[in-house]
């Protein structure tokens, strides 16, 4: 890859991998629905801001539809299924998870006719979701229905995820990142907003919270989300969101030194196993010719 594109893989490794531990101190203040939808439209709200301080011309003229689309996967679903996991299942867990996602987009690609796959790829299919039962069927405490439901979240919010990076890749390759990133984030602002009725705020939140809000939505919503929907123009949708891997790696780390999470080392292996599939999937060590 070119230096740009590892420069580019650093920045969301480092970012998104550290926002785990800001989406659980968010979630306590916020409740999970508050988490998502104030996340989203402050993200919004602050890129806009940013576009028009810059005089920069933003081009909506797809029409709302896409940006809609991509609102209620990328955004509400994804985030909604990392806020509502991460305290259930910890955020080791949850990382490991996202790291199964473009196995997901893999599958999707190929059903879009957007990618292609061939005998080595297959393989790493049965070997990502063996890697999956792995990690769901052997946690370190007990199986309880608060961490079942935490985990069928989660994942959904994985295969959304994977589903919006091939619909932006198959749709929106003519759309700028910028522009995206804020019809995305507005759509799954005013989406979830309305949920907050019946999911309100744990307590009332304090200066704190709100700091940690804008700084989670200004670093890991608007940034990030500018620079990943470039690499998903550049390299294409499974390749770009291979970035979860390192995601992962960094987000476990967090977990097991910073908040001292217990995992198996069965879960572990199975993570492994996820990783190793995606890698098959991706053909990353496909030898020279």
């Amino acid at each position: 890859m070119a230096l740009d594109v590892l420069g580019r893989f650093a920045i969301l490794a480092i970012l998104w991998g550290a926002s785990f531990l800001m989406v659980l101190r968010v979630v306590d203040g916020f409740g999970w629905i508050g988490a998502v939808s104030i996340r989203s439209l402050v993200a919004s709200a602050l890129l806009f801001t940013i576009a028009k301080f810059k005089r920069r011309k933003l081009e909506f003229s797809i029409g709302y539809f896409p940006f809609a689309v991509l609102g209620v996967t990328m955004v509400a679903m994804q985030l909604i299924g990392l806020s509502f996991a991460v305290p259930r299942i910890g955020t080791a867990m949850t990382a490991i998870l996202v790291g199964a996602i473009p196995l997901f987009s893999s599958v999707i690609g190929r059903l879009m006719r957007i990618e292609e796959m061939g005998v080595a790829g297959f393989v790493g299919l049965i070997i990502g979701f063996l890697g999956i039962v792995l990690l769901v069927g052997f946690p370190e405490g007990e199986v309880t229905g608060r961490f079942i439901l935490g985990i069928i979240v989660c994942t959904v919010g994985c295969v959304a995820a994977a589903f919006a990076s091939n619909y932006s890749k198959l749709r929106m390759s003519s759309v700028g990142s910028w522009e995206q990133v804020i019809g995305a984030f507005f759509f799954g602002g005013v989406f979830t907003a309305p949920l907050l009725f019946f999911v309100p705020f744990n307590r009332s939140p304090l200066a704190t919270d709100w700091l940690n809000i804008v700084v989670l939505a200004a670093l890991c919503s608007s940034l990030c989300y500018v620079i990943y929907f470039k690499l998903v123009a550049r390299l294409g949708a499974t390749k770009a969101i291979s970035v979860e891997f390192l995601v992962t790696v960094i987000a476990v780390l967090i977990g097991a030194l910073y908040l001292h999470e217990a995992i198996t080392w069965i879960q572990l292996v199975g993570g492994a196993l996820v990783i190793f599939g995606c890698t098959l999937i991706l053909s990353l060590f496909r030898p020279a010719r």
